[in-house]
């Protein structure tokens, strides 16, 4: 694994809990993070941004080095007016992973690099991986078609074959990997980590309305709409929320990229737009995460053994 030693050495399972608008919570990360994965939740979260504060100060608090680390995601979109004050705060509390999203700054990376933090950028093709490299990002995100949320279209093994022909940093996979095969699979196709959100919709922890918690466990891959008419991005979303707001979800307008915003308008998309992926199908129950990470551990090692018994 080409993540520092210093992180990877505390994983149980290569996995990412992906940073969820809205859903990720400090109860969430936590119980990640002691089950042995990485938690993430958004810097967008934390609202009013005074509340960042006291989230990073309870989780730097909370978990110690018998945990997985946690990690924060930043917008770094210039949309997003918090920016500054956000980073300086992952700064204050040192924390040891940043997702950046929807634009690579310079600026941001060399203030994690500070404290020896490192910087993950999520990117949905080659073009975007790149810059984000240029600009002294650590490690990427390879955002494949399916994925919940902001989206790509590239299939996974094209977009990762692509990208580990030159760069052999750290690099994790998301797009519909919701089992323990999963989480092989990206391994087997070149990725370091898979980055898991859906499934942490439906857990306990998770700051969800019941009704979408259970929309996932109902839902399969024919449900995920992909559109860009609620922020303006390219995103998956499950069609039975289309449906209650009113809306055709197979004649939906496409909405003008300039127009994105992710703070107030954003945040009202996703609470009633319910963000999704493509590997709904495989959650079966609404359960507590360290729960989730369990079942997912227990098939990832029999993956392996099924692999390499062949």
């Amino acid at each position: 694994m080409s993540l520092p030693s210093s992180l990877a050495g505390r994983l149980r399972l290569p996995v990412i809990g992906a940073p969820l608008f809205i859903i990720s919570n400090p109860d969430l990360v936590i119980a990640q993070c002691r089950a042995g994965i990485i938690g993430a939740f958004p810097a967008l979260n934390a609202r009013p941004p005074e509340l960042l504060d006291r989230w990073l100060e309870r989780l730097s608090s909370e978990l110690g080095p018998g945990d997985a680390p946690f990690a924060v995601n930043q917008i770094v979109h210039r949309t997003n007016e918090r920016l500054e004050h956000d980073v300086a705060l992952c700064v204050k509390y040192k924390v040891p992973i940043v997702i950046t999203s929807l634009g690579a700054r310079r600026e941001v990376n060399d203030a994690i690099h500070s404290y020896g933090g490192i910087v993950l950028h999520d990117i949905i093709n080659v073009e975007f991986a790149r810059k984000a490299i240029e600009k002294g990002a650590d490690g990427l995100i390879a955002v494949a078609a399916g994925a919940g949320g902001h989206a790509g279209t590239i299939s996974p093994f094209a977009l990762i074959a692509e990208i580990r022909a030159w760069f052999s940093g750290p690099l994790a996979l998301s797009g519909a990997i919701a089992t323990g095969d999963g989480i092989l699979a990206a391994q087997a196709a070149g990725a370091d980590l898979a980055y898991i959100g859906s499934a942490f919709i439906a857990t306990e922890e998770a700051n969800a309305t019941e009704a979408y918690k259970q929309a996932i466990v109902d839902s399969a891959a024919a449900d995920i709409v992909y559109t860009n008419l609620f922020t303006g991005v390219h995103g998956n979303y499950l069609k039975s929320s289309i449906l209650a707001a009113g809306l055709d979800p197979a004649n939906l307008p496409e909405s003008d990229p300039s127009r994105m915003n992710f703070g107030g308008g954003a945040a009202k998309a996703w609470r009633d737009i319910w963000g999704a992926g493509q590997g709904v199908g495989s959650v079966h129950a609404v359960i507590p995460a360290a729960e989730r990470i369990a079942q997912l551990r227990a098939e990832y090692e029999a993956a392996k053994a099924r692999v390499l018994g062949a």
